[in-house]
């Protein structure tokens, strides 16, 4: 008899982490938005403009920063998901220039003075939006720690979705109350609270989920829950519309109705449950329509939206045209007339790069908000715990759903909320707070990805005696 030892030999194996593929993806993402917003001078002005250098360094700068704070506090984390943000954003900033420079190209036709450059301060508001997220990987280091604030997140959440409704620091802009205004800063409190609100739904169906996907009747193959069960679906159907009454906030009630349903039926597994989010969003929505004015212009505005193209459907068909005018291929980065369409820097930004990127570039752009939400699912489905599912799920549907209330209401599939396109458009609030839920996602992904052990040895293994 003889013996055969399994000893040190076999190598050691580790994990990749991607972040090499990743720093690679960041270097993409810098060209293609550095180009974008090169050729917007070139066709505008016909030479590089003077602060471009600086620009583009400070991107630069900050996208060093976030691949260093993923790479040293998120290491497993899914390689695609901020590179893909960052060629959102530095896009959103190459139109916010070429929207800037038209301005002044206007001014400087009428004989007036040119407005400041919004540019600045969305680059401002970026690298807010990145100290929060290294923020978040910093202090955040187990995303179910946050399930200890399931009910403090639902109070600060619903303060904030209310407290553009509280007298003094309220404000209404285009007939909309979204607006906190103090020290002369203004931001919508309705961004955070999403994400507050996001974790409340989270902790509260992973508590609740057995309950809840309890079945006590049927209604023509429907299977019902129990009638204490509709509460809280209820309660969600009741802040919905006090949102739209209140606040007038059509694409604010839609995220946050849509949102709930959407976790109650990944918690459940119960269709019964978008069943009854159907109906009650349909009831909603015929009743908003019945009672209020403005839901009523909405609606006509989307239904006939040449028959009061000087006034009342400006926008939107402006914002027709400019997708006519783009085609496929679009006009060209600068060369095309964005600038009519009201709001473009902000609401309808989409129109813009509709119109001079063409379908091809709008639909690549929605290719990259698709790629965002599918490895956003991708953390839900191989996270560990049911809060982190549930939590990574509800920040991927809400990007999702505010992208497809955006890109419906600017190309009249369905009439007009007032949303903001995440990543493009100009406001520091909407992108702070998603940067916020990218870190949060980012924070999930890093423990889904994270093997049980940091690394697989046999070094330690004990001797086997092996009969021949």
């Amino acid at each position: 008899m003889s013996t055969l030892t399994r000893a040190s030999a076999v190598p050691r194996y580790r994990q990749p982490t991607r972040r090499g593929a990743e720093a690679g993806l960041f270097l993409l993402a810098f060209a293609v938005g550095a180009t974008a917003y090169v050729q917007v001078d070139l066709a505008m002005l016909g030479k590089v403009a003077d602060d471009t250098v600086r620009v583009l360094s400070a991107v630069a700068a900050l996208l060093l920063v976030v691949h260093l704070a993923v790479r040293l506090r998120a290491t497993y984390a899914d390689p695609i998901v901020v590179p893909t943000i960052a060629t959102l954003n530095i896009l959103g900033l190459a139109m916010i220039h070429r929207l800037d420079l038209a301005e002044v190209q206007r001014a400087a036709r009428n004989g007036g003075v040119a407005p400041p450059p919004d540019v600045y301060s969305q680059l401002t508001w970026t690298a807010l939006g990145v100290v929060l997220f290294v923020a978040v990987l910093l202090v955040v280091r187990d995303h179910r720690t946050l399930q200890r604030y399931t009910y403090t997140a639902m109070l600060a959440g619903l303060v904030l979705l209310l407290l553009p409704l509280a007298p003094f620091v309220g404000a209404t802009v285009n007939g909309a109350t979204l607006w906190v205004r103090l020290a002369g800063l203004s931001f919508q409190p309705g961004e955070l609270a999403k994400i507050l609100l996001t974790i409340f739904f989270a902790g509260y169906l992973t508590v609740t989920r057995d309950s809840l996907a309890l079945v006590r009747t049927k209604v023509m193959g429907i299977e019902l829950p129990r009638g204490r069960d509709l509460g809280p679906l209820f309660v969600a159907w009741f802040v919905s519309l006090a949102v739209l009454v209140f606040e007038r906030d059509l694409g604010t009630s839609l995220l946050f109705f849509g949102l709930f349903v959407s976790l109650l039926y990944i918690a459940t597994q119960r269709r019964s449950w978008l069943v009854l989010g159907a109906v009650l969003f349909i009831t909603g929505a015929v009743f908003a329509y019945l009672a209020f004015g403005h839901v009523r212009l909405r609606v006509d505005v989307w239904l006939h939206p040449f028959a009061d193209e000087a006034d009342t459907s400006y926008q939107i068909a402006q914002s027709l045209y400019g997708f006519a005018s783009g085609g496929m291929f679009g006009s060209g980065l600068g060369q095309g007339y964005p600038q009519l369409v009201p709001y473009a820097k902000s609401d309808f930004i989409l129109a813009a790069f509709g119109e001079e990127l063409g379908l091809i570039g709008l639909m690549a752009m929605l290719v990259l908000y698709g790629i965002v939400v599918e490895r956003g699912l991708r953390a839900a489905i191989a996270c560990r715990d049911v809060f982190g599912t549930l939590l990574a799920a509800g920040l991927s549907i809400s990007l999702a759903l505010q992208v497809f209330v955006v890109v419906g209401g600017v190309s009249r599939l369905i009439p007009l909320t007032g949303l903001t396109t995440p990543f493009l458009a100009a406001g520091g609030s909407s992108l702070v707070a998603n940067w916020l839920a990218i870190g949060l996602l980012i924070r999930i992904s890093d423990s889904a990805r994270r093997p049980d052990a940091e690394s697989v040895s046999l070094e330690d293994a004990p001797t086997q005696v092996v009969p021949l």
